[in-house]
């Protein structure tokens, strides 16, 4: 508590009040030039008012109140440093990575995060958790809930999907099982299909799922009283490929889905809304914002010159905002609601990575680095991470245009997923039933080169020099089956 009541202010005296309010609109370096003026000026400019909203400015502890910590200006010092320090170990993978694997005979089917907690499904039919923000994380299985008609051995797994409160997962025979993260691991809710799922959707925030069966697509939400019911069902003309729920909508929700050449816009109170459909040039890819959708479109070929494209809309207009790229490839993965704004990043068959602003047509940048097609991509201010059908994971300066490192794995990246200070990526093999592969389930070492693999990366300075155990330390040496030690090696592994 300061007991300056007037400032003086060049040839007059202001109150205190008056003189934090002007300089609530200097920045950093303008406060500290002004804190060498005077000590009156040196009091106010080290005030916790303008700190604390410097620091809520640039994103810092946003939950945080102002009489949580006692100087701000230490604070802001701190978290600038932390930044600093964690895009140098982006930039030169200096951190450590573990290999997240459980069923050593089955192959790995469907991979998704959420804020570092990830969810795998596997042939064997099992669905396994991890959550990489605890050092020694373990591997909890959801439990299926299956009935007194579920004998035999339980059907492989076609999709997952989690947020932050629900895990969802897809199964061959149809059946769709949901857990909440926040009860245990028997399922909440079930339904049934009658035919094999296409796409399986879950809202990023809320519990909405949404699935797509043959010409049927079934939104699931619980009511009122937390009893689980059927929202909303759509049929639709054509089978469909993408399926993405429409983020922070208030009131019923709503799915977009994309079903050969046609795009639907699946409202409750227009059901067969079409936002796009042109005869013969099918969707590759699709991602979707609160406000906008963005696809790939497949043209006829060289018999028409209309070149392979990215489409943008407004779904409250349903009108076409833009039309992106022009490329001899067609586009096989786009990423629009994990971008900053007014920024889209997308990944093609001509083996490029493509960044373009919204406000303008042509591309900011073209990355060329995978030796297949790319399979995944996202980015953020500074960076964008790519993943290849070869199995290639790709981390780049999107400013620079230039590749900072890469890993490689078997099978091809489908999933990926990061925070200013963790990466998690996934291989997920194209080929559930490999040929050569022995049945039996004692023989588990035939399907090894076959399962896939999920790293998980982790580039924060405090936790590695805190407490760091190199994951070749961390071994329990517990497992029956003894070529596995559960064993897993450090990049880099020069630390040890």
């Amino acid at each position: 508590q300061n007991e300056i009541n007037e400032v003086p202010f060049f040839d007059i005296q202001l109150p205190y009040e008056l003189a934090l309010k002007i300089f609530q609109y200097l920045g950093k370096a303008e406060l500290g030039r002004c804190a060498q003026v005077s000590r009156t000026w040196k009091v106010l400019a080290e005030d916790e008012v303008l700190w604390y909203r410097l620091c809520q400015q640039d994103g810092y502890l946003l939950g945080s109140s102002i009489a949580a910590r006692s100087c701000w200006k230490l604070v802001l010092k701190d978290c600038r440093a932390r930044e600093r320090t964690l895009r140098t170990n982006w930039k030169n993978r200096i951190g450590a990575v573990s290999q997240l694997q459980y069923e050593l005979g089955k192959i790995l089917c469907d991979v998704h995060s959420c804020d570092g907690v990830v969810i795998a499904g596997y042939t064997s039919g099992a669905v396994r958790l991890w959550d990489t923000r605890a050092w020694d994380y373990t591997a909890p299985i959801l439990e299926p809930l299956r009935g007194p008609d579920d004998a035999g051995a339980p059907p492989h797994v076609s999709f997952v999907r989690i947020n932050s409160a629900l895990a969802v997962a897809a199964y061959e025979d149809g059946t769709v099982s949901v857990w909440s993260l926040m009860v245990g691991r028997e399922p909440i809710h079930r339904y049934q299909h009658n035919q094999r799922i296409q796409a399986l959707a879950l809202a990023s925030q809320g519990a909405v799922v949404a699935t797509a069966s043959g010409f049927e697509v079934k939104v699931e939400s619980p009511n009122d009283r937390g009893f689980w019911q059927t929202t909303e069902t759509f049929e639709i003309q054509k089978l469909v490929n993408f399926l993405n729920l429409v983020p922070d909508v208030t009131g019923s929700p709503v799915a977009v889905a994309a079903a050969e050449d046609v795009v639907y816009l699946l409202k409750s109170q227009d059901s067969g809304k079409v936002l796009h459909s042109i005869y013969g040039q099918p969707i590759t890819c699709l991602d979707v914002s609160a406000s906008e959708a963005a696809f790939g479109v497949k043209s006829f070929g060289w018999l028409l010159n209309a070149p392979n494209q990215i489409l943008l809309y407004n779904l409250e207009t349903s009108q076409c905002l833009k039309k992106l790229g022009n490329s001899l490839g067609d586009f096989s993965c786009v990423n629009l609601q994990d971008s900053p704004p007014n920024m889209l990043v997308t990944g093609n068959k001509d083996r490029r990575v493509r960044v373009y602003d919204l406000r303008q047509s042509d591309s900011l940048c073209s990355l060329y680095g995978h030796h297949l097609g790319v399979s995944a991509v996202r980015m953020d201010d500074w960076k964008v991470v790519s993943g290849g059908e070869e199995g290639l994971v790709c981390v780049w300066d999107q400013r620079m245009g230039t590749k900072l490192w890469e890993m490689h794995a078997r099978h091809p990246v489908r999933h990926l997923w990061f925070n200013s200070h963790s990466l998690i990526t996934a291989n997920v093999p194209d080929e559930k039933t490999p040929r050569g592969a022995s049945l039996a389930d004692d023989d588990l070492t035939a399907h090894r080169k076959h399962r896939g693999i999920i790293h998980a990366y982790e580039f924060s300075a405090e936790q590695l020099a805190l407490e760091s155990v190199l994951p070749i330390c961390r071994s329990s040496y517990d497992e029956v089956t003894g070529y596995n030690y559960n064993i897993g090696l450090a990049v880099p592994y020069d630390d040890i």
